[in-house]
């Protein structure tokens, strides 16, 4: 089977102007049937056996109730590198967010269990030591994600609100944001997700995920892209403090983010 991960997707002006106001977008028919088996059952592989998690559901908090998580998985596998550095995400990447080029920050494994629970509401950047909002993450569901499987659902146009920045994902996240964005009226986008298709969301989005229903896990990839010329910042909070020291070691405050763990995958040419 010959797969070819650098061939372009189509993306129009109309599509680039609803991720800019939205910030978040969903495409359809990113990847076939037989793309997302051949690398899924390798990055299902690999999260079952480096995963760390050993409590039975009942006994996890909040956060751990919501998924399994593995990341750089990369790192690990050839073929999942081939995945994660594929041409076609990260020029998607770069072209929603009109930057001339992007690197990686890391990648990750989201599995949510058969009767794991919600993920609560959260902005992934409150996690990142950087100074811009050029970062995007491409969320690849493995399968077809139907809602009683917990699709990851957008508060649309939320990027721009302040509140809630300095919340890590917890009960109270889940509580303080939702009840803010009720109360300015965000529109929530909570779809299934069929085979193939792709959600991008910007770092700064709020977003959230509803629990596992199904008898099977909601098998999901993830990568996350910043700008190719994204920066050091010094760190607002220990998660960060934590994310520099894992994610980006060896990069300087006030520098371009250039380690070996942070390559370039796209630049326009």
């Amino acid at each position: 089977m010959t797969i070819d991960l650098d061939r372009p997707y189509p993306l129009g002006a109309r599509q680039i102007t609803d991720y800019r106001r939205d910030g978040f977008i969903k495409l359809k028919q990113v990847f076939d049937a037989d793309e997302l088996a051949h690398y899924g059952e390798e990055i299902t592989r690999l999260t079952i056996a480096l995963n760390t998690q050993t409590k039975p559901l009942e006994e996890r908090s909040t956060y751990d109730r919501a998924f399994l998580q593995v990341m750089n998985l990369w790192e690990e596998s050839d073929t999942v590198r081939e995945f994660v550095f594929g041409r076609r995400l990260a020029g998607l990447a770069a072209a929603l967010m009109e930057v001339d080029g992007v690197r990686l920050y890391h990648d990750q494994s989201l599995y949510k269990e058969p009767g794991g629970g919600i993920t609560p509401a959260h902005a992934d950047q409150y996690y990142w030591p950087v100074t811009s909002d050029r970062t995007i993450t491409a969320w690849v569901p493995l399968q077809a994600v139907p809602q009683d499987m917990g699709p990851l659902a957008f508060f649309a146009g939320s990027q721009h609100v302040e509140f809630g920045r300095d919340l890590e994902i917890s009960d109270e996240s889940e509580r303080a944001i939702t009840a803010n964005m009720q109360a300015h009226g965000f529109r929530v986008v909570d779809e299934p997700f069929a085979l193939g298709e792709v959600s991008f969301h910007s770092g700064w989005t709020f977003h959230r995920a509803g629990p596992n229903r199904s008898t099977k896990p909601r098998s999901v990839m993830t990568v996350i892209y910043m700008d190719r010329d994204m920066r050091l910042k010094a760190p607002d909070n220990h998660m960060q403090q934590a994310d520099w020291e894992r994610w980006c070691p060896g990069a300087r405050v006030g520098e371009v983010i250039d380690t070996p763990k942070n390559p370039v995958l796209f630049e326009r040419a």
